[in-house]
């Protein structure tokens, strides 16, 4: 083909044939090195079927009349349009997902959507949905970012879905979920929070900063908790409610004591007392009621975010000692997220009681 003065060359992408060379561009302007996905298997057969493509390509290209929607790749960009609405509606059609709907568009619309736009994008400009395209759409977020480990995390679902090959180290290449190294050396001590508190003039808003930091609870989850074991006489352990972004779960408080100290009391009898926020999820998503705990915080200007209260509350666990599969179920996450994302303390704190334990054993007996 070169030989030829052909531009143009045949490759293989895994099982399939594809075009690549100057192309227009599908919105106009000058040529530039694309891809054209023929559809075609990586057969001998195929093989022959390509050529001729290849030619019909070329002289089309020469009489000026080249159209990509006369071609496999417009043809492979509609039908991954289509594939890409099918994966939504399997999301939504997940059995699991069907008895938490106001969760599942909570977690549709935070860790799924933004990366399947990003990919709708780059199929409505004519690139077909291939692994490659995946790995193209993930290596866009910057390594050791949470952004990245949730396009993983949405994409490999996908690539399930579509019977799509993964690279071996995908898992490897999408991690980074957890505390930054800004976020990880500015998480608040506890004197900070019950500092920090007294910076908040509306004593409704003070209730939700003393709940997500006695419990960590999540921004939205604030909103849609059962509160009545805070009453007098009761245990203090609150029941984070089904419709939650993770279901239900019980928490108990850590310090115990902030109950008190937060004036979070009455609220076991009179949940009114909070903020008037809308929580009719017919009318409204759990992401929005925890953006309105989020604006309160800048509105305030807070020296933490809502979800500092939350690190620093795991954290606390796991100073005192509580096992890591308890506090994750406290927290609503999996053993695997919460080892990631508090990697550090929990492997100082094994670390310690190792030594602690090798000391002792130095020590002479009485």
């Amino acid at each position: 083909m070169a030989a030829s003065g052909l531009a143009l060359r045949l490759e293989r992408r895994g099982g399939r044939l594809a075009l690549r060379g100057p192309l227009p561009c599908p919105r106009g302007g000058p040529q530039r090195v694309q891809r054209l996905s023929l559809g075609l298997e990586a057969t001998s057969s195929g093989l022959i079927q390509a050529r001729r493509e290849l030619k019909r390509v070329s002289q089309a290209l020469r009489q000026k009349r080249f159209d990509w929607s006369d071609w496999g790749r417009a043809q492979g960009s509609t039908s991954g349009l289509e594939r890409l609405k099918a994966f939504e509606g399997a999301f939504f059609a997940d059995p699991r997902r069907r008895r938490n709907p106001a969760g599942s568009r909570t977690t549709w619309t935070a860790a799924y959507q933004p990366y399947v736009r990003r990919l709708r994008v780059l199929l409505e400009q004519g690139e077909p949905l291939t692994s490659a395209l995946l790995v193209q759409v993930l290596e866009a977020y910057p390594p050791a970012s949470r952004s990245r480990q949730q396009c993983g995390t949405a994409l490999a679902a996908l690539a399930r879905q579509l019977e799509l090959p993964l690279p071996e180290d995908w898992r490897e290449r999408a991690s980074g979920y957890g505390l930054h190294q800004a976020q990880y050396r500015r998480l608040p001590s506890d004197a900070q929070l019950l500092e920090w508190v007294e910076r908040i003039p509306n004593p409704r808003w003070r209730m939700v900063y003393g709940l997500m930091a006695t419990y960590g609870l999540r921004n939205h989850e604030v909103f849609f908790a059962d509160l009545s074991a805070l009453a007098p006489g009761e245990d203090r352990v609150i029941r984070v409610l089904p419709t939650t972004k993770t279901g239900e779960h019980q928490v108990w408080p850590f310090q115990p004591e902030w109950v008190d100290r937060f004036e979070l009391a009455p609220l076991g009898e009179r949940s009114e007392l909070l903020p008037a926020v809308c929580t009719d999820l017919r009318r409204t998503t759990l992401q929005q009621v925890g953006r309105r705990v989020a604006e309160q915080f800048r509105r305030y200007d807070l020296p933490c975010t809502p979800y500092d209260l939350r690190h620093a509350w795991a954290v606390r666990t796991i100073h005192i000692g509580l096992p890591d599969t308890v506090a994750a179920r406290m927290m609503g996450h999996s053993v695997a997220i919460h080892t990631r994302t508090y990697h550090h303390w929990i492997t100082r704190r094994d670390q310690q009681q190792a030594v602690d334990a090798a000391l002792a054993r130095l020590r002479p007996t009485p």
